[in-house]
């Protein structure tokens, strides 16, 4: 018996027709899997992020956001890990989201909220009481900035020690967690956009905070709540985008000169944009003032970081001693963006009473006066408020509350084979 041959043509190629008994097809691959295992370079950005996050709030150095723009890298981060979580239906990612988010900070307004009444804020503070009540709403869902108490006593008995806008000060991150929300309910529709359209998703929220900042900034509605929110939206959008398209794998995708030629472009657009903004005497230009600069450096710098995206799922060595520490702040991230503020705000009171004591007076100012002792005593502060505080962090997310989830020491090396 023998087999015939045919040939056939498809379009202008000729093509042999083997007969399926004498044809050998390869076995069809297994589609390729995600890993699930953490990546430990992306848990060292955000340890990095969390720790730039302190030391700019401390010491308000102009020129920490240029080495390290905090934001956008966490932006990023967590754009791609929601992208990754969006393989299951987005309703219950969304709902597993602020589940996670939602808590930590119902337990940190419960306290600033009776520590703000205490100070003697209420419903006639602001001279509209139904408004007061209303605007409460906001700490179970920050859709828009939550109320708080501009000008307060200080507490009677420490008005010499704790400032009239201590509130403020301690509500500062609450503006990261208001867009961090918007995010996360707008994803499965930027996520649909940017496997259609990906270049012009990722650009246009720097394109309209661009427009935004150039041609309606002297508008009466600039400093409005819609405004504040859709202008931290925009300005950090292109970076959780960003961070969708990493973990989709379509940097990967585009040539690899690509990003390393672009990137750095946008960076120079945005430093030459600060350059040409308002200079005050004796105060360094802060890029954090300006959106338009923030948004193209932060996205320019977290372009690069994704390209050079190692993947570790294991620790170099010459990490590995700071696995603890990292994992740590992984596990404890909303409650040390939380409470960083307020133990920095708490510090100066501790610190003052010191100035009372002759020998530490005489001998001692230079230490007093340095904020690198107000962070000294700030550190412990937060992680006494991260223990006490974090475990909201673990029920949240379903887990077992622990005061401390530092990770243990595995016994042994790693085979020089690992």
């Amino acid at each position: 018996m023998t087999a015939s041959v045919e040939f056939g043509r498809t379009h202008d190629t000729v093509q042999l027709r083997i007969p399926a008994v004498l044809r050998q097809e390869p076995e069809p691959e297994a589609p390729v899997q995600r890993k699930g295992g953490r990546d430990r370079y992306l848990d060292l950005l955000r340890a990095l992020a969390l720790g730039r996050v302190v030391l700019y709030h401390n010491f308000g150095w102009f020129w920490l956001p240029l080495v390290f723009p905090s934001m956008g890298v966490m932006f990023a981060l967590a754009g791609s890990l929601m992208t990754r979580s969006l393989s299951r239906p987005a309703l219950g990612v969304i709902r597993g989201r602020l589940r996670r988010l939602l808590p930590p900070m119902w337990l940190f307004g419960a306290i600033m909220l009776t520590l703000q009444i205490l100070d003697g804020w209420g419903p006639d503070s602001e001279g509209h009481p139904n408004w007061w009540w209303g605007k409460l709403a906001l700490w179970l869902l920050p859709l828009s900035t939550p109320p708080f108490g501009e000008e307060l006593g200080g507490f009677a008995g420490f008005r010499h020690h704790v400032e009239s806008t201590w509130a403020q000060q301690v509500i500062v991150p609450l503006w990261y967690l208001r867009a961090y929300l918007w995010y996360v309910l707008l994803s499965p529709l930027m996520l649909r956009a940017l496997r259609k359209f990906p270049v012009v998703t990722l650009f246009t929220p720097l394109a309209v905070v661009i427009v935004m900042n150039t041609f309606f900034v002297e508008q009466e509605f600039v400093y409005g709540r819609v405004w504040e929110t859709a202008n931290d939206f925009m300005m950090f959008g292109s970076c959780w985008i960003l961070g969708m398209a990493h973990q989709e794998g379509l940097l990967k995708k585009i040539p690899q000169y690509v990003v390393p030629s672009i990137a750095p472009l946008i960076m120079v657009a945005g430093l030459w944009y600060l350059q040409t903004r308002p200079v005050y005497p004796h105060e360094p230009t802060d890029i954090e003032a300006w959106p338009i600069a923030q948004a193209l450096w932060s996205l320019g710098f977290v372009a690069m970081l994704l390209h050079i995206s190692p993947s570790w799922e294991q620790w170099p060595r010459p990490l590995e001693r700071w696995n603890g520490l990292v994992s740590l702040l992984n596990s404890r991230a909303v409650s040390v963006y939380l409470w960083h503020q307020v133990a920095l705000v708490c510090a100066v009171p501790l610190i003052d009473p010191l100035w009372n004591i002759p020998f530490v007076y005489t001998n001692l100012t230079w230490l007093l006066s340095s904020q690198w002792f107000t962070l000294l005593v700030a550190i412990p502060l937060i992680g006494l408020l991260v223990l006490i505080f974090g475990w909201i962090e673990d029920v949240a997310a379903k887990r077992s509350p622990r005061l401390f989830p530092y990770p243990r020491r595995q016994r042994g090396r790693r085979r020089a084979a690992d």
